[in-house]
């Protein structure tokens, strides 16, 4: 059901804001629509995560809530492609960098989707039920995005980016003191 409610993991707590990405894999969709040299900044992911995921999500007062933060461009640590520019969102996707610093090791890191995300073609392994899901970071190239792989581990080089059974873990910032 795509309307249930989402259950949340807190990553880290700065202040009064936490920082939460979904306990499961919410969504199966590509990072760009079209192969193509793209960045986060650019691709079709990010503009979905933050108009049509966050609209249909959280409600009004819900998204008072959620601040507009500056999300970083980090740099794949393993491939010089070009990360872009940082982008100021409400909703994002982790980079490696981030994940590698709030998940400690590559069981942390396994996810299984929602009925609702399985639904919409995302792979998901038959013997644990994982799926592969989506980093904002550059793969090898720019047309290619990193991943987190079913058994948790890091996927650098990444696939291109219009691949459609790649599932979307959201991340976000949350004002606990509105």
């Amino acid at each position: 059901n795509k309307n249930a409610p989402i259950e949340w993991l807190v990553l880290k707590i700065d202040g009064s804001r936490a920082l939460l990405i979904s306990k499961y894999a919410l969504d199966c969709r590509q990072y760009n629509t079209s192969c193509a040299d793209v960045t986060w900044e650019t691709c079709t992911l990010r503009k979905w995560l933050n108009g049509t995921f966050l609209d249909a999500a959280f409600s009004e007062s819900e998204r008072a809530m959620i601040p507009s933060v500056t999300v970083s461009a980090d740099k794949n640590p393993s491939y010089s492609t070009s990360p872009g520019n940082s982008t100021t969102a409400q909703v994002f996707l982790l980079s490696i960098t981030e994940v590698n610093n709030y998940f400690s090791s590559n069981s942390a890191r396994q996810c299984q989707g929602t009925a609702y995300c399985y639904a919409q073609g995302a792979y998901t392994n038959s013997s644990n039920g994982n799926c592969w899901w989506w980093l904002r970071s550059s793969g090898y190239d720019s047309s290619s995005a990193a991943f987190v792989y079913d058994d948790g581990s890091i996927f650098e080089f990444g696939n291109s980016v219009n691949y459609d059974n790649y599932a979307v873990r959201p991340a976000l910032w949350i004002d606990l003191g509105s």
